[in-house]
C-alpha cells in the first residue's frame, strides 16, 4: 500500500526528487477552524427567544384590547423583533455528519471549516458549504497507449483517496472530483508510456513483472499531481493491464517462445551434467574402454535421447562402430 501525504514536492524512498511532473502554484488559502459553539445550546436559546417574542405579544395585545395601548404596542413591537431575531439566529445552526465538513464564509470571504459533528452555531450572515471528508475510490476507464516499447497495451487503475484540506478543494480548482479524475489519468497515461509491459533486459523495470514499484511511483506521482486540491492518495493499484487485442496473439507467442527456450537451456544443462556423470562412472567402473571417438559417439547418442521432444527408439548395431 501506498500511503503520502501532501508536500510541497514528493520524493522518492531515498530522499532524491522521482517526480516528473507539472509545478503546481503555491495555494492562496489554506484550511483553518471557523470559530463556533455548541449548536444544541444555541438552538434551545433561539426556541426560548421565539417563545418569548410570542409571550410579549400575547401580553401585549392584551393590554392594548384592554385600553393600555402605551404599554401594549411597545410590548408587541418588542415581541415580534425577537420572534425575527430568534428566527434569524436558528439559521446559524449548522449540523455536521461524521466524515463531513462545513466550510464556513462570510460575504464571500473564507473564514474556517466546521469538522466537530454534531449540531454547531456559526454567525448567521455566513453561508455553509458541505463538503465530504470521506474515503473515496476512483477507478479510470480502460486506457489504451503505448509503452516504453511503442507496444499498444490497455490498463486501467484505482486510486483511493480523500480531501485533506477543504478549503484547498473548494476554493484552489474549480471542481476538485473532476481535478482528480483527469489528474489520475494523465499520471497513469505518464507511467504507461515510460515503462513496457514487459521488459528485454533482466535488470529493467516493466509494468508486469514490477508492480510494487510501478504503482509506488504512480502514487508518489498523483501526490504532486493533486496537492493543489487538498487531496491525499491512499493507495494506487492497476486494475487491468493487457496487451491490446491487435498485438495480444503475437505477443503471447512470443511469451510461448521466451519460455520453450528457456526450458530447452534447462534442459541441455541437465542433460551434460548426466553426460559427463556417465562418462565418468564408465570410466572409474572399467566397464569398458572408450577412445575419443566412441566418447563422442556416446555423447551424441546421449544428448539426442536425453533432449530430444519424443521417445528414443533402440537400433541394435550388429556389427562395430567402424562397419
Amino acid at each position: 500500500m501506498s500511503d503520502h501525504t501532501p508536500a510541497d514536492r514528493p520524493t522518492g524512498p531515498d530522499g532524491d526528487l522521482t517526480v516528473d511532473a507539472p509545478e503546481m502554484p503555491e495555494p492562496q488559502v489554506r484550511e483553518k477552524a471557523a470559530h463556533s459553539i455548541a449548536g444544541g445550546l444555541a438552538l434551545l436559546l433561539t426556541v426560548l427567544g421565539v417563545f418569548v417574542g410570542i409571550a410579549l405579544i400575547i401580553v401585549g395585545g392584551v393590554l392594548g384590547s384592554g385600553g393600555n395601548n402605551g404599554a401594549g404596542v411597545p410590548l408587541v413591537i418588542v415581541g415580534i423583533l425577537a420572534v425575527i431575531g430568534s428566527f434569524f439566529c436558528m439559521t446559524g445552526v449548522k449540523m455536521v455528519a461524521p466524515g463531513e465538513a462545513r466550510v464556513i464564509q462570510l460575504f464571500g470571504r473564507y473564514v474556517g471549516t466546521i469538522r466537530t459533528d454534531g449540531l454547531r452555531w456559526v454567525n448567521p450572515l455566513t453561508s455553509a458549504q458541505k463538503i465530504s471528508t470521506r474515503v473515496r475510490n476512483h477507478e479510470t476507464a480502460v486506457l489504451k497507449v503505448n509503452d516504453a516499447y511503442g507496444n499498444p497495451i490497455e490498463l486501467a487503475s484505482i486510486v483511493v483517496w480523500k480531501v485533506e484540506d477543504t478549503a484547498q478543494a473548494l476554493f484552489e480548482v474549480d471542481d476538485f472530483l473532476e481535478f482528480v479524475a483527469t489528474q489520475t489519468e494523465a499520471a497513469v497515461r505518464h507511467i504507461a508510456i515510460e515503462y513496457p509491459y514487459d521488459a528485454h533486459d533482466e535488470d529493467g523495470l516493466s509494468l508486469r513483472g514490477n508492480a510494487e514499484e510501478i504503482t509506488e511511483k504512480l502514487a508518489i506521482e498523483l501526490t504532486a499531481r493533486v496537492q493543489a486540491a487538498g487531496v491525499r492518495i491512499i493507495e494506487s493499484r492497476f486494475s487491468h493491464l493487457a496487451y491490446a487485442p491487435e498485438i495480444a496473439s503475437a505477443m503471447l507467442q512470443r511469451q510461448q517462445a521466451g519460455a520453450v527456450v528457456a526450458a530447452r537451456q534447462q534442459i541441455v544443462e541437465g542433460a551434460v551434467g548426466m553426460v559427463e556423470q556417465a562418462l565418468i562412472r564408465i570410466s572409474e567402473q572399467g566397464i569398458v574402454e572408450l577412445d575419443e571417438e566412441r566418447k563422442a559417439s556416446m555423447v551424441g547418442n546421449l544428448m539426442v535421447v536425453l533432449c530430444g521432444d519424443r521417445a528414443a527408439q533402440p537400433v541394435l548395431n550388429t556389427g562395430s562402430l567402424y562397419q
